[in-house]
């Protein structure tokens, strides 16, 4: 994963093979899959290079096929299924060593003025100064040290709210998170909607075990994630802190499922999405 905004901005700058097909570069990492938000900006960025400049996406519904390799580039194939008056739609496939390992349907719409409402930010919580970095938890609860999250995750900055395993925590399947990129991005607003679709993916998963008695990161518990959904509502920046409201409504027969909420620290209520992936138990 990228260490740096820098780096994260890299990956979204894709290379054009040819109309419609784009390449997308990997990270240094020492994780043996690409990360699930990395292929869902990049194919929103994809996405975005067929779109003409007034027409920002409002929803996508994705599903991962099958691992990716951080060892070779992806190649993100865009296919322009509709231009209407004031919605478009595209549909694009990633696809890696000769195989789809990514699908995804994007909606994009020209803004227009109508009804408005949005649920209130939680009440409550805590400064992201009053939280622990991420990574410091993660190195506490898990067999990698904390330098190893800070270099994997080093491209944000995420706090937690309510950490996984405290005693107020135990037996509810609910996460909270302060999270925005290390540092700032540029004001384009479609980069900060492929920096949301990146830092959506971070913890939504893990969400789904919190109600357990199994740590996410144990290796006798193998997850993957297998569709992700995300609605973008209104205009937010990605490198000011936003609190990640997430739950899970449901798990079982090896699936867990899990929502979120991203606000602005104004109240903004910026995005939402949903996720279910595997969490299966392994022998012993």
């Amino acid at each position: 994963m990228p260490r740096t905004t820098g780096e994260l901005l890299g990956l979204l700058e894709l290379e054009q093979l040819d109309t419609d097909l784009f390449r997308g570069p990997q990270p240094v990492t020492s994780l043996q899959r690409s990360f699930g938000g990395q292929v869902l900006a990049q194919a929103l960025a994809a996405a975005y290079r067929t779109m003409p400049a007034e027409r920002t996406a409002h929803s996508l519904n994705a599903y991962f096929l099958r691992p990716g390799s951080p060892a070779t580039p992806i190649l993100y194939l865009v296919e322009p299924t509709r231009d209407g008056r004031t919605f478009s739609q595209r549909r694009v496939v990633a696809r890696q060593d000769g195989r789809p390992i990514f699908s995804m349907v994007c909606s994009f719409h020209v803004h227009e003025e109508g009804l408005d409402h949005a649920d209130a930010i939680p009440a409550d919580v805590p400064p992201p100064e009053r939280c622990r970095p991420a990574a410091q938890v993660l190195g506490e609860r898990s067999a990698r040290r904390a330098a190893f999250w800070e270099a994997e995750w080093g491209a944000l900055d995420a706090r937690y709210i309510t950490e996984p395993g405290d005693a107020a925590q135990r037996g509810a399947a609910r996460l909270m998170l302060w999270i925005k990129a290390e540092s700032k991005l540029p004001d384009d607003p479609r980069v900060h909607q492929m920096v949301l679709a990146y830092l959506s993916d971070i913890s939504l998963l893990s969400v789904s075990v919190l109600a357990h008695p199994v740590e996410f990161l144990s290796p006798r518990l193998q997850a993957a994630s297998i569709d992700h959904a995300m609605w973008f509502h209104r205009p937010v920046r990605a490198d000011e802190w936003l609190l990640y409201d997430q739950s899970s409504p449901s798990a079982s027969g090896g699936l867990g499922f899990s929502q979120g909420r991203l606000f602005g620290q104004d109240g903004t209520l910026a995005a939402s999405c949903a996720q279910e992936g595997l969490i299966r138990f392994l022998d012993a």
